[in-house]
């Protein structure tokens, strides 16, 4: 036990604390196409310009800069949208800057376990904690031509983030390189085009506490009614007063619709962006606000009612209930969902398999679910794993940050809690003391059930372990009981069979005495001593 690591200390993930809901836009005129488009275009180009001049300031940047900004943007369009670009414009400038120190993470990690393999003999064997030596020569070379590769990446990008350079696509990196191919995607030239200038159109405002509505760029009555503050430029296309234009369409969000009515006519703040689905050709309006930072429930109140430890797995989640003495209640449940096809299709199965596992929850009654703090940042990289291609692609495909962020969110709005345990050894450890023991010719465990259970218990804090080791000095309960039990008290769990008694329904407490029905005997001993017993010969033994 001496080479394991010590699990970290579970603890209850923070509830979300913001909301964004969303509608359509529907029965748009051609004029309020065109003015959306046009907008979005101006206040675009003005975006993409001043995401240049953040870029160009780099580690320079400071309020005045920030002000100077601001400043220009505001005659070519008004002070609030200018305030919108130029913060926006600061996010994604600090968005690139922290995937920028994550990539140096990822190539360190890499040029770390490269340089670990080949200073091992060849053929060297590895373990579990650690990768062995390469299988050949001809391995051993081209890894070594990869590590200097890796070096090259390493110092250009550390030179970069020393001098606060970043690498920055107004539309995607992603967008970008469909370019390149078209076939593949099986877009036209056109098509490519359409989408790339949708994206980097800017059609956002952010929400102002104590104006009207919550939003004087982009307004939206409590009625549905959608109006857009026009820039300077294009004041000419306002449709009414004060240089506003109102669109034929009004909205109705169904979602959080009465908390959305309550912060507008309190006249709260909520931000809104325009954009629109160039595949489907339709225009949606998303709302947003930021709700009061909600203090976290202590973690033995979350562990008050029992828990439901989950296992993440590629293509299911494996639940099982606990009580709160850890011990398995019912049997496991599995929700499977898929994760091939779009980005799209995958969100929306992932939400369907959390929604019947949060549903399930609250049936049953418990308070939180205990869920793997999983991270495979450091697993992605092909030093570690070398060929296994499928491994790989299977920890990559598992959107477990996403997860998380929609889980918490999502229990939040039933009253649940989440409780996030170290995943170190809860497989291994599931299996080994849980899955045989459970399993019945009726209920077929498996080893992620088994990890489910594990989970459970160490988001209870309990040991993974179904029993201690009794005391030392005699093996007796002198100090303390050897197990993390029941008490005799509970009920609605496998336990000790209770003594079968002659006692009648409602009749007085057994004595404690075990009774019996008298069965046939099954013996030769017992039969009656009337019967004659004949000796076969051929099947005596001596």
């Amino acid at each position: 036990m001496g080479g394991l690591r010590k699990p970290a200390t579970s603890f209850v993930v923070p509830g979300p604390c913001g909301v964004a809901v969303r509608d359509r836009l529907k029965h748009l005129t051609p004029q309020d196409e065109m003015v959306l488009r046009t907008v979005g275009e101006h206040q675009g180009t003005l975006a993409s310009r001043d995401l240049k001049t953040r870029c160009v300031d780099g580690l320079e940047h400071n309020a005045q800069t920030w002000a100077a900004r601001k400043r220009e943007l505001t005659g070519v369009s008004s002070s609030r949208i200018a305030g919108a670009i130029t913060k926006a414009t600061h996010d994604q400038w600090a968005l690139a800057r922290r995937c920028q120190a994550a990539y140096i993470r990822n190539l360190a990690a890499g040029i770390e376990m490269l340089r670990h393999r080949l200073s091992l003999p060849l053929g060297a064997p590895g373990t579990k904690r650690a990768a062995g030596g390469y299988r050949s020569k001809s391995e051993w070379f081209r890894k070594s031509r990869r590590l200097a590769m890796l070096e090259a990446r390493h110092t250009a990008a550390v030179a970069d983030w020393q001098a606060g350079r970043v690498r920055v696509v107004r539309g995607g990196k992603r967008l970008l390189n469909t370019r390149h191919h078209l076939t593949q995607a099986g877009l036209t030239e056109e098509q490519w085009r359409q989408r790339w200038e949708a994206e980097r159109w800017f059609l956002a405002a952010d929400g102002e506490s104590g104006k009207r509505f919550g939003n004087e760029t982009i307004r939206v009555t409590p009625d549905g009614e959608v109006s857009i503050k026009l820039p300077v430029p294009l004041a000419h296309l306002a449709n009414t007063r004060h240089g506003r234009y109102v669109l034929a369409s009004t909205v109705a969000f169904a979602h959080r619709g009465a908390e959305w009515a309550d912060r507008i006519e309190a006249n709260r703040a909520v931000a809104y962006r325009i954009h629109l689905d160039v595949e489907r050709g339709r225009w949606y309006l998303t709302a947003s606000w930021q709700r009061p930072a909600v203090q976290t429930i202590p973690l033995d109140t979350a562990r008050a009612r029992g828990i439901i430890g989950v296992d993440t797995n590629a293509d299911h989640f494996a639940a099982y209930r606990l009580d709160v003495h850890g011990n398995p209640v019912g049997d496991p449940h599995r929700f499977f969902y898929d994760l091939s096809g779009t980005a799209g299709h995958r969100d929306a199965r992932i939400r369907h398999a959390l929604t019947r596992l949060i549903n399930w929850a609250v049936r049953v009654g418990v308070a939180a679910i205990g869920i793997e703090d999983l991270d495979f940042a450091t697993e992605k990289t092909r030093e570690k794993h070398g060929g296994r291609k499928r491994f790989r692609q299977l920890i990559s495909g598992m959107p477990t940050g996403k997860l998380k962020a929609r889980l918490v969110s999502m229990a939040a709005e039933q009253g649940l809690s989440i409780v996030a345990v170290d995943p170190a050894y809860t497989s291994m450890w599931g299996a080994q003391h849980w899955q045989k023991p459970l399993a019945t010719p009726r209920r077929k465990m498996s080893r992620h059930d088994a990890a489910g259970i594990a989970i459970g218990r160490r988001a209870l804090g309990h040991p993974v372990r179904r029993r201690t080791a009794p005391p030392p000095h005699d093996r007796s309960d002198r100090a303390g009981h050897r197990t993390a039990q029941t008490g005799p008290s509970d009920r609605g769990r496998e336990g000790t069979r209770p003594p079968a008694t002659d006692r009648p329904p409602g009749g007085p407490p057994p004595s404690g005495k075990r009774k019996r029905e008298p069965s046939a005997s099954k013996t030769v001993r017992d039969a009656p001593s009337t019967h004659r017993w004949v000796q076969d010969s051929l099947m005596h033994t001596g």
